[in-house]
């Protein structure tokens, strides 16, 4: 019990879980005999355990938030470029998992800054508490207030391996000020004690659904989805397949890592961080084109489309050939018009299914040619089994993922399962059979890639 530990004093609850003393409490990082005394205040229980906080209930009404260091509270331990640096990436790590926003505002009066920090030593900032000195107590902190941190401590940045990270002990407190309470689960950034560096901080499972249950989960569509396939060779020298499932909305992206079941840590990126030549925002679709003879991986936009060069990670101004890029869709597509709402290959008949508006058609890509009777409504090549169950057309994206052998529609929020890869009719039959499950897809990602956990 010698660790140092965050100072709310947790009251018992009939079944054993902790939860933070009713009042505006403090909290803060520092050992259990240190712990202040709580606040009076109006009675404020933070729930006993994360599984039953009631959404909206204990958090900031709003989801834009103003947050800034006080002029007179920075560090001596720390640039002023650093600190700033260091809160604005503790912010992101929950802005990334809810519908926050969190601004700096270095110019705005007091009485409209939401959460207002500072570094302070002994009697400090005007805070009722009185910080210890060296060795006990980080940081306190008041849910829906102020942060202050103890500038006796030697805090550092997140690439030190030595002293206290600025980093580990922000993300904590904002997650108190945020309305989040202790939880007593090994790896979380909520638990009592502080835990030394380790080489990586992100949320733990538990830190995200716990404050999503507060906040609620992030909403939008997404203008394309994708398995990114990439080729490997083992130790044996054979050809394996490993990959990750891609989300882009706008000009922002997100990687689900599917052996973690997770999306990556510090995501989203800017596409033209991470897409080294395409568009840099508002993408239509993307198609991998994979046979026995053809690899080819392409970007669509309006009438354009790009060919990425997936050894180089970048795209093609030239390929081998001598094609060059962009090209318009009716140029590399025959009878196919721009702008398309979206796109996808079916590998195993080598046909793609261009959408627009609520019509469909399909494309041989053997034989580089427009099918016949095309284009048919999506409804009758997608046919629902409930009735009505059906996203009908200006689909977002329409995404084969690789684990399931299934297609996905993606409108608005709302997701549609379609049929296996291994009862796929071909493209000159209706898909009767076809199947849809309707989830919500309110978090990023959320019900869809639950399901995909493999990384290969």
């Amino acid at each position: 019990m010698n660790k140092p530990r965050c100072g709310v004093p947790d009251h018992k609850t009939p079944d054993n879980e902790t939860t933070p003393a009713p009042g505006p409490i403090p909290s803060a990082y520092l050992t259990p005999a240190a712990a202040p005394v709580p606040i009076p205040g109006p009675d404020l229980v933070l729930g006993p355990t994360p599984d039953v906080i009631t959404p909206g209930s204990l958090g900031f009404t709003k989801t834009r938030l103003k947050w800034r260091i006080l002029a007179e509270g920075y560090s001596s331990q720390l640039s002023v470029e650093d600190q700033r640096l260091i809160l604005r990436l503790a912010f992101r790590m929950w802005s990334e998992v809810t519908p926050l926003t969190f601004q700096e505002d270095l110019l705005a009066s007091g009485s409209h800054i939401d959460i207002k920090l500072g570094f302070g030593t002994k009697r400090h900032l005007g805070c009722s508490q009185v910080f210890d000195g060296t060795g006990r107590e980080y940081a306190h902190a008041w849910r829906l207030g102020n942060i202050h941190f103890d500038d006796d401590e030697h805090f550092v940045a997140p690439t030190s391996t030595e002293g206290i990270s600025l980093l580990k002990v922000a993300v904590h407190e904002i997650g108190h000020v945020l309305g989040l309470p202790h939880m007593q689960r090994a790896g979380s950034i909520m638990q009592p004690n502080y835990i030394p560096h380790a080489s990586t901080l992100e949320l733990d499972w538990e830190d995200r659904k716990a404050i999503q249950k507060i906040y609620g989960v992030c909403k939008g569509n997404f203008n394309t989805v994708f398995d990114w396939v990439r080729r490997e060779y083992n130790q044996l020298g054979e050809v394996t397949y490993r990959y990750n499932t891609y989300f882009f909305r706008k000009s922002w992206y997100w990687m689900y890592e599917n052996r973690k079941n997770r999306t990556r840590y510090g995501d989203p990126i800017p596409l033209s961080v991470g897409w080294r030549g395409i568009p840099p925002s508002n993408l239509d679709a993307f198609v991998h084109i994979w046979t026995w003879n053809k690899d080819t991986t392409l970007f669509f936009k309006g009438t354009q489309y790009w060919r990425y060069d997936n050894d180089n990670d970048r795209v093609y101004t030239e390929d081998w050939k001598g094609n060059r890029y962009p090209k318009l869709i009716t140029q590399g597509f025959p009878g196919i018009e721009g702008p398309i709402d979206t796109v996808f290959f079916n590998k195993r008949d080598h046909i793609i299914y261009f959408f627009k508006g609520y019509n469909v058609t399909a494309f041989n890509t053997d034989q580089n040619a427009r099918l016949d009777g095309w284009p048919k409504r999506i409804v009758d090549v997608f046919p629902p089994v409930v009735p009505g169950d059906h996203p009908l057309g200006n689909l977002d994206s329409v995404y084969f993922s690789y684990s399931l052998s299934a297609v996905f529609m993606f409108k608005d929020t709302v997701t549609d399962r379609g049929l296996d890869s291994d009862t796929r009719l071909p493209a000159s039959s209706p898909w009767s059979q076809c199947q849809f499950q309707r989830d919500p897809t309110y978090l990023l990602p959320r019900r869809i890639v639950v399901f995909l956990t493999s990384d290969r």
